[in-house]
């Protein structure tokens, strides 16, 4: 398989931007998309040989997606960071500082996009983008609340309002959701101040975070049980 120049693979995203590609233009992004087999490969055994943790997630970027983010964004096909990509759960905040950091001195190339105290929309979590053989491969490290607050979104997203989670939707379910994340960064941030002999305020929190997995839960139910009818 010959390797996609850089001016190559941009003419690609152009033409995948205006929508209806060819053929051809569908095979040579599957070509490009394959191109980072071996790169996650690398990346999917390093976390569960060095954090001993089981990612999630998917080899590839589907084309729709990248479409999508092409036609959304103001970005370039070969400057889209998460065509391939993973993703790691973990129970909390400073695990996840743990595990950031363990991922950042095990691979050279890395840069780290921290949205948890800026959030996008409302999504919080910690990005690493490793650069390995020549492509770049994005890790996501979520706490559980966090993923389970995503997964909240991306279900309103389905049902509701595909907008919703790039800052679009119904006004109202906008501020629930940013609400409820902002509910979910300050327990998380509150959790990580105590000292571990605090064991009054530990459980305070941990009724909070529990509650909140309970009214997300919820919601997702009933949007799943709307979807059906």
């Amino acid at each position: 398989m010959a390797t996609l120049s850089k001016s190559q693979i941009d003419r690609l995203g152009d033409r995948l931007r205006k929508g209806r590609p060819s053929e051809a233009d569908l095979r040579l992004l599957d070509e490009y998309r394959l191109s980072f087999g071996d790169a996650y490969d690398v990346i999917i055994r390093t976390i569960r040989e060095k954090l001993h943790l089981e990612p999630t997630g998917r080899p590839t970027k589907t084309p729709s997606s990248i479409a999508e983010k092409l036609r959304r964004e103001s970005i370039r096909l070969s400057q889209i960071q998460d065509i391939a990509g993973c993703r790691i759960i973990v129970p909390d905040v400073f695990t996840q500082d743990h595990a950031t950091a363990i991922l950042r001195d095990t691979f050279p190339e890395t840069r780290v996009m921290d949205r948890r105290m800026n959030s996008s929309h409302g999504y919080r979590a910690v990005h690493v983008i490793v650069m390995t053989q020549g492509v770049s491969v994005e890790i996501q490290v979520r706490t559980a609340l966090q993923d389970l607050w995503a997964e909240l979104s991306e279900r309103l997203s389905d049902v509701v309002d595909s907008s919703i989670k790039y800052g679009g939707g119904d006004p109202e379910d906008r501020q629930w959701l940013l609400l409820i994340s902002e509910s979910i960064a300050g327990w998380e941030e509150l959790e990580n101040r105590l000292h571990p002999d605090d064991q009054a305020f530990h459980k305070i929190v941990g009724s909070e975070k529990r509650n909140l997995v309970e009214i997300i839960q919820k919601k997702i139910s009933t949007l799943e049980s709307n979807s059906k009818r």
